[in-house]
C-alpha cells in the first residue's frame, strides 16, 4: 500500500503597502512597516521550517517586494515565478494555478492578496488545528502566513481537502529598520 505524498501550500499575504497618490494599485510599494514585516516573514519561514520548494508570486510590486525581502532571510533560494493570474484572483483561478504545480514540489509558497488568500484558505480547509479557522474568518492580516496540508497531488486540492496546520503573522521590529 502506498501513501499519497504530503503537500504543503503556504499562503503569504503581502506586507503592508504604501498608498502614494497617483500610483496604480498594481504598482503600490511596501511601506516602511511593510519592509520590516516582509523580512520578519522570511525569518518566520526559517524558524518554523516552512521552506518552499517553489514560490509563485503575484506580479504586483508589493508582493514581489515582500518576497524579495523575505528571501534575504533564507539560506538557499527556491525558484520563483511571477504569475499574473495571482493578482486578485477568485478562488477557482488561484486553485487553477496551484493545480499545475510540478509533482516534485512538496511545499509551495504563494505570495498574494486578500481577499483571494483568505477565501482560498476558508474554501480548502476542511478543518484546522486549534482556533486557526476562526482566526482567519476574523482577519488574515498583511504579512500573515497560512499553511494548508494534505496527502495527494496538487491537482487534488479543492474544497475541504486540506487541514489548516499553521497560521502566523510576521511583524518586524522597528529597531531593526
Amino acid at each position: 500500500m502506498t501513501t499519497s505524498p504530503l503537500r504543503r501550500l503556504l499562503l503569504l499575504r503581502h506586507a503592508k503597502a504604501a498608498r502614494p497618490q497617483g500610483t496604480a494599485d498594481h504598482e503600490r510599494p511596501l511601506s516602511a512597516r511593510g519592509r520590516r514585516d516582509a523580512q520578519a516573514a522570511g525569518r518566520l519561514l526559517v524558524m518554523t521550517d516552512w521552506l518552499p520548494d517553489l514560490v509563485l508570486c503575484s506580479t504586483a510590486r508589493r508582493t514581489r517586494e515582500t518576497w524579495e525581502l523575505a528571501a534575504t532571510e533564507l539560506a538557499g533560494l527556491p525558484p520563483v515565478r511571477n504569475e499574473p493570474r495571482l493578482y486578485h484572483p477568485a478562488v477557482p483561478e488561484l486553485l487553477a494555478v496551484v493545480h499545475v504545480v510540478p509533482a516534485y514540489v512538496s511545499t509551495l509558497l504563494v505570495v498574494g492578496h486578500n481577499p483571494s488568500l483568505r477565501d482560498t484558505i476558508l474554501t480548502v480547509a476542511g478543518d484546522g488545528i486549534g482556533e486557526k479557522i476562526p482566526q482567519v474568518q476574523e482577519k488574515f492580516p498583511t504579512a500573515a502566513i497560512a499553511v494548508l496540508t494534505w496527502h495527494g497531488t496538487w491537482g487534488q486540492l479543492g474544497p475541504r481537502t486540506a487541514l489548516l496546520t499553521g497560521l502566523a503573522v510576521a511583524r518586524g521590529d522597528r529597531r531593526r529598520a
